[in-house]
């Protein structure tokens, strides 16, 4: 793990700010000044800040932004998982809160909270998922009109809540909904007669993800980031 990552998992500081306390001299690594911001920490690394030893809090909250490829479970023999993209005493006891496809990128919430990751996921809490949704077709004004006042899937038997849509052009749309189908907002699209070529989710409820997160990288979630998910 990054140095800077670690302070911003184990104190209220953004990665911005751990990197200015790093440019200070106030981090020690092992008894020695660092001033290098992205230095790989050893599991078994001792750092301070300002002389108060560091240690990764108990229950533990991380937004990542997944990339394309890589599968929201704990282990699978065929592809990455998220958890191979952090750090072994990170991942540990974490778990999704909530699920992206293997092709669905952008913002994936983990943590070892099973009670906040039920608020989160639960569809008795009010927790909404944005994405955005690259087309490949036009969406018709009588699709949006179809999903923003509910659609029928296959092979189900009620239609699904209404859905807010947001178009950026054309082809891609950010769509809001407060559900989560199996495959919904792949199936919403299908059912009005279009196709997702590619999706992306960008918000969970309140929590936004993060742009200066790369494709794999991750943070932890600040204090109100984790309290925005109310109590159920």
């Amino acid at each position: 793990m990054r140095l800077d990552q670690f302070i911003a998992n184990c104190t209220e500081l953004s990665r911005k700010e751990a990197k200015r306390a790093i440019g200070t001299g106030a981090v020690n690594v092992d008894g020695a000044v660092c001033k290098t911001a992205n230095r790989k920490i050893p599991d078994d690394a001792r750092v301070t800040l300002d002389g108060e030893l560091l240690t990764l809090r108990g229950e533990r909250y991380l937004m990542m932004n997944k990339p394309e490829g890589v599968v929201s479970a704990t282990s699978d023999s065929e592809h990455p998982t998220a958890l191979d993209l952090l750090p072994a005493e990170l991942a540990r006891d974490l778990h999704m809160a909530g699920r992206l496809d293997l092709d669905t990128t952008g913002l994936l919430l983990l943590t070892t909270d099973g009670l906040w990751s039920h608020r989160v996921t639960s569809p008795r809490t009010d927790c909404p998922k944005t994405y955005r949704v690259s087309l490949e077709e036009p969406l018709t004004e009588a699709a949006e009109q179809t999903l923003t006042t509910g659609v029928l899937l296959r092979n189900e038997d009620r239609k699904t809540r209404p859905a807010t849509i947001r178009r950026v052009n054309d082809r891609v749309i950010e769509l809001t909904i407060s559900e989560g189908r199996y495959h919904q907002v792949k199936r919403m699209l299908a059912a009005v007669g279009n196709h997702v070529v590619a999706l992306h989710r960008l918000r969970v409820g309140e929590i936004v993800l993060d742009p200066e997160l790369a494709p794999g990288e991750y943070r932890a979630l600040t204090r109100q980031e984790v309290a925005s998910v109310g109590p159920g």
